[in-house]
């Protein structure tokens, strides 16, 4: 690997050389692909009807189930997303 460890702390910061800022790139988007895939998956298994076998056995709690799960995967990863619009709206305040 070409990646280098930054100072002697171990921080986990890694340092990058020889051309991977397309790597990096694809990896600072890829991150903001999940919120958005987990809340197709809960529309569509809501509305298609769709689950796991394991899942829809017949209870008395509402938060049982896909749908609650992908909704709260979804919930899980929206901290990029708020960051990034954070950081656009500081952005247009400045201006």
């Amino acid at each position: 690997m070409s990646g280098a460890r930054t100072g002697g702390r171990s921080s986990g910061a890694i340092r990058y050389e020889n051309g991977s800022a397309a790597a990096r790139g694809a990896a600072d988007w890829l991150y903001l692909a999940a919120a958005p895939t987990f809340a197709i998956m809960a529309l569509l298994t809501a509305v298609l009807g769709g689950g796991s076998p394991l899942c829809s056995t017949a209870s008395a709690s509402p938060l049982t189930g896909m749908v609650p799960m992908y909704l709260l995967m979804s919930a899980f990863h929206l901290p990029p997303w708020l960051k990034m619009i954070s950081g656009r709206r500081g952005l247009v305040r400045r201006s």
